[in-house]
């Protein structure tokens, strides 16, 4: 990202396709998301039809992903899939994701800024949902490597269009390296970059001396090399600002365990003989 105080980027305002590098708005349809309409030109089609007509896998065959950072932003996507030498056709729409929201994850990316992480969360979020091919998915995470993608459990986190209709499953990249709290512990939402890096500099006089007193002094400093940026690392898990075990890498990964079920008695109940009337 070329404009770090930018991030996560231009988010779309609603639901839409994108198409080679196009972002064609889509609306809803007649049942799932295959039958949305989306708008290549003059006239409305269905979704399914048009991603048959350019030649890409259908919805069925793609991995819904929900986006918490800048995996939600066309154009990021459409760097990353060119990047790796592939198409960039995604269809994206927000969903309302419970249990998840967008965090802050304790290190500074390698085009210093402060990159999303999913946090857990007591209530729902409006997030985007990007649905990728196979291979969109692996250019995904070749550039995510300090996140682990994970399934997100629909029992304990729901994921539901607009329309109504609930995704059976969903990926999420949850982060590696926990996320940045705030004074009394509890994880940091995602902010804008400006407002998010100048209160992490007022928190801290070793952190000033580190990256600058503003965000444009943080940006040049962080962009200089690997080495400034894993002090910063080190110095949010050893003043504070950091809970290694915040976010949802350990929850989402954690082996789920069966609850036992009670067996029931082979022996009948007693019965209480009635009383004779004589």
């Amino acid at each position: 990202m070329s404009a770090p105080l930018t991030y996560p980027g231009r988010l779309p305002p609603g639901a839409g396709l994108l198409a080679d590098g196009r972002f064609l708005p889509m609306s809803e349809g007649a049942g799932a998301l295959g039958g949305w309409r989306v708008r290549p030109g003059s006239r409305d089609v269905r979704l399914a039809d048009h991603l048959a007509g350019l030649g890409v896998g259908p919805v069925e065959a793609r991995h819904p992903v929900v986006a918490v950072g800048s995996n939600a932003a066309p154009g990021q996507l459409h760097r990353k899939f060119t990047a790796a030498g592939i198409r960039s056709v995604v269809p994206l729409a927000p969903a309302t994701v419970h249990g998840v929201a967008p965090g802050v994850s304790a290190h500074v990316s390698r085009n210093a800024y402060l990159p999303a992480a999913p946090i857990r969360v007591p209530g729902a979020s409006l997030l985007f949902v990007a649905w990728v091919d196979d291979a969109q998915l692996a250019a995904l995470d070749a550039t995510e490597p300090n996140y682990v993608r994970l399934p997100l459990p629909p029992r304990s986190f729901p994921v539901r269009l607009s329309s109504g209709e609930a995704l059976p499953s969903c990926h999420v990249y949850a982060g590696m390296h926990g996320c940045l709290v705030d004074e009394e512990g509890d994880p940091l939402p995602l902010a804008p970059q400006p407002e998010l890096i100048g209160h992490l500099l007022a928190r801290s006089a070793k952190l000033r001396r580190l990256l600058g007193r503003t965000p444009e002094e943080f940006v040049t400093r962080a962009r200089e090399d690997d080495g400034t940026r894993e002090a910063a690392h080190a110095l949010f898990r050893s003043d504070g600002f950091a809970d290694p075990g915040a976010g949802l890498a350990g929850e989402l990964s954690r082996p789920r365990t069966p609850r036992p079920r009670t067996p029931r008695s082979r022996n009948p109940r007693p019965r209480t003989p009635r009383p004779r009337t004589p």
